[in-house]
């Protein structure tokens, strides 16, 4: 396999969509803390919360002796003697401590000691991010062993929960610690390299995101400082290295352990989340033995959370508390009897029930991609995913996806295929397959397969995407490609079509087309090319 990379180049497109996605982000993801910051003085005068729960900020030894900032709530008046149920709450990637003070005062309120820290590498906690790995797993046990011994916690209830990086590090210490009874984990990921490197694609904005917040709020390790370099640089002559990394850092790694420990563990995540698609937590429930849940919601990573970190009504919160209640308390407020899989569709915003991730698009409708398509690269043909964490917010709290037009799309820089109009509604639910023959005139490149649901005028709306990267291939011998589009809930309406588009350019991806490459999508009788779109049962 060749390790060349020849003539990248990044786009000033994708530079400033980077720059939009930074301000975004910083915009989106502090908002919430800094709006919750006044919650944080416990002794405002006036305030329900502060008279029913008490709230100390208290520094916990993490691993190696490393100072944690965090904050401790406990129910009001707790009783000598009496023993609560415990909750762990690790901040999210960029976040500080008070993150989660709304949520926290409202679960102490209930009964249970609230204990949530600030990761190690960011804010006033000491250390350097390490992104996940043994130190910041080691650092939940020590909260753990602090909280047990500094506050009134049952050593049999100890429950784990956070969004993002905090729902990554709860799975993680639930492999490796059996006093984790339950675990909720919002907007996290099971794979780690199935999250931002997914079909060999570099997720471009995604890793952007995550170094530049970062860097700006706390103090990457070396490690991580080297892997980003290597990663959002293309070499791949350090891809192993990388890909151990990430191993070392994804709970299903750890399955056997978490499975064996048996936590009771609910995962959430949004339908568009940009950081960490929703295919591969799917992939991680089904592989759980124990008490489980799959929550998936229309949004981008961590907005289904958003508000409830302000302290507004937010289901994933509302169920985490019951999930929490029911496995910790004992209380039998029926979540246990509901289907495990829980789905909102991004089209009608009702709930939809299912015995497992499996049974969510049992129909297939197969599109037939026929006939021969060549089209050249390293133009952005107008088909693309969005910007990171905006798009997708729009998509869910206006119905605003991604658009392009079917008829204005270059054929010279885009595959076109269509299905018929449908006479009836298809609602679309799991995960879309691309299969398809591929051929080359270079040995390396990049394409982003997109299904758009098209109206009468022929404007598309994006319904799903994903990226694929080959290397080593030889130039002009066809070779099979076989793509999962990311998991998806939503509904066409009758009198549309579905349609798939392939470019090479998009700003959410590091594309590897050399100057000059021409794909050629093909159609052999002997292995027909298709789109596979899963229909829910009628």
């Amino acid at each position: 396999m060749s390790h060349s990379h020849p003539h990248r180049v990044l786009r000033t497109t994708t530079v400033g969509a980077v720059s939009a996605t930074l301000v975004a982000g910083a915009a989106f993801g502090l908002a919430p803390a800094a709006q919750a910051a006044p919650a944080a003085g416990p002794r405002a005068a006036g305030t329900a919360d502060a008279s029913s729960t008490d709230v100390r900020f208290v520094d916990i030894p993490g691993d190696g002796g490393t100072v944690l900032k965090a904050n401790v709530f406990t129910p009001k008046g707790a009783k000598a003697g009496t023993k609560y149920p415990s909750i762990v709450l690790p901040t999210s990637w960029a976040m500080p401590q008070i993150e989660y003070v709304a949520q926290a005062q409202k679960l102490a309120n209930s009964g249970y000691v609230v204990v949530s820290y600030n990761s190690r590498g960011f804010w006033q906690s000491g250390g350097e991010i390490e992104t996940a790995g043994p130190e910041d797993i080691a650092d939940a046990s020590k909260v753990i062993d602090w909280t047990l011994a500094n506050t009134p916690a049952d050593p049999a209830k100890v429950g784990m929960a956070g969004v993002s990086y905090g729902a990554g590090i709860s799975l993680l210490a639930a492999g490796h610690d059996k006093r984790i009874k339950a675990v909720a984990a919002m907007s996290g990921w099971g794979d780690l390299i199935d999250s931002i490197y997914s079909g060999r694609t570099q997720h471009f904005q995604a890793a952007a995101l995550l170094g530049g917040a970062g860097a700006l709020t706390g103090r990457p390790s070396a490690e991580l400082q080297q892997t980003l370099k290597d990663f959002l640089g293309s070499n791949l002559d350090k891809e192993d290295e990388m890909i151990a990394w990430g191993k070392k850092r994804s709970p299903a790694t750890y399955l056997d352990r978490i499975n064996e420990n048996g936590a009771a563990i609910m995962l959430g995540n949004a339908w568009g989340d940009t950081l960490f698609p929703p295919n591969q937590y799917a992939k991680f429930y089904e592989r759980l033995t124990g008490p489980k849940r799959l929550e998936f919601r229309p949004g981008d990573h961590a907005t289904a959370e958003a508000t409830g970190l302000l302290g507004l009504p937010n289901d994933t919160w509302t169920n985490t508390q019951r999930w929490f209640d029911h496995y910790l308390k004992g209380q039998d407020n029926g979540i246990d009897k509901e289907q495990p899989v829980q789905l909102k569709s991004r089209s009608t915003g009702g709930y939809e029930g299912y015995p497992d991730w499996k049974s969510v698009g049992p129909t297939r409708k197969k599109i037939a991609l026929s006939g021969t398509t060549t089209i050249r690269t390293n133009v952005d043909s107008g088909a693309n995913g969005g910007i990171a964490i905006l798009s997708n917010a729009l998509d869910q709290f206006f119905k605003l996806p991604p658009v392009a037009s079917m008829p204005l799309l270059p054929r010279r820089y885009a595959g076109v295929w269509q299905s018929e109009r449908y006479d009836a509604p298809q609602q679309v639910r799991g995960t879309t397959k691309l299969h398809t023959t591929l051929s080359s005139t270079k040995e390396s490149g990049t394409l982003v397969a997109y299904l758009y649901d098209v109206g009468p005028l022929g404007l598309g709306k994006l319904v799903s995407n994903a990226p694929y990267t080959f290397h080593g291939k030889t130039p002009g011998k066809p070779f099979g490609v076989d793509l999962e589009l990311f998991s998806t809930a939503y509904d066409v309406p009758a009198g549309h079509r579905l349609a798939l588009v392939v470019d090479t350019v998009d700003p959410l991806y590091i594309e590897h087309n050399p100057s000059g490459a021409q794909l050629t999508f093909s159609s052999p009788e002997t292995d027909p090319s298709y789109v596979s779109v899963p229909l829910r049962k009628q």
